[in-house]
């Protein structure tokens, strides 16, 4: 089953709606989604669930919105501003030079608010109670990032950006460390998963598409 899940709620609440929806025990999903996210969310249900594993490798396709001149402590706009800088323009050769050196083999910081655990707990969990774990960083793959379009106004400056990466990439991470390598601040806006491997968004419903059983 392929859902488009919306905005504002976790994957685990995509699963609670469906498993009421559907009137099923074992369901699960391949691959969460933030809050924030919206796209493609691979569900199996039933005898289904045995599969999800192969999902998980798959590598994935995101359209993101990466603004400039402000960092929060999340990585999106969910967080608290920690840092802001006015940015009337970018340099688009030096944009163009950093985008080339982030395709392929990178490492990137894993996101304090994430559900990837420490000690067996969620890193997300320190964050909010104030504690400080030394920076974890990830190995990953950037098959391809590019520049959609450049949005400019008086206020902000924002990229649009499409990018196929392998799996355990976090957009938040790399919208920060575009902005590092430009010196400037940046936060991820938006973000939507548009592919799995070869499944595309066009294949999900919506909750409201899935009737009850």
């Amino acid at each position: 089953m392929f859902i488009d899940k919306p905005k504002g709620i976790t994957s685990y609440d995509v699963i609670r709606v469906l498993k009421r929806k559907l009137k099923v025990k074992k369901i699960g999903h391949a691959g969460t989604l933030d809050p924030l996210a919206t796209g493609l969310l691979i569900v199996g249900v039933g005898k289904g669930t045995k599969r999800l594993k192969e999902f998980l490798e798959l590598p994935k396709t995101y359209y993101m919105e990466i603004l400039l001149g402000k960092r929060t402590e999340t990585g999106d706009l969910d967080g608290a501003v920690v840092e802001q800088k006015e940015v009337l323009d970018v340099d688009e050769q030096q944009l163009k030079k950093v985008i080339e050196d982030l395709e392929g083999e990178v490492e990137l910081p894993i996101p304090i608010y994430s559900a990837v655990k420490h000690k067996g707990i969620p890193l997300y969990k320190y964050a909010r109670r104030g504690v400080k774990i030394e920076g974890k960083v990830r190995r990953t793959r950037i098959f391809y990032l590019r520049l959609i379009e450049i949005l400019k106004d008086s206020c902000e400056i924002v990229l649009k950006m499409e990018m196929k990466c392998s799996k355990g990439t976090y957009a938040r991470s790399l919208g920060e460390e575009l902005g590092r390598r430009l010196s400037i601040p940046a936060t991820l806006k938006e973000v939507r998963r548009l592919k799995i491997g070869e499944f595309d968004i066009a294949q999900a419903q919506t909750l409201e598409q899935i009737p009850v059983s």
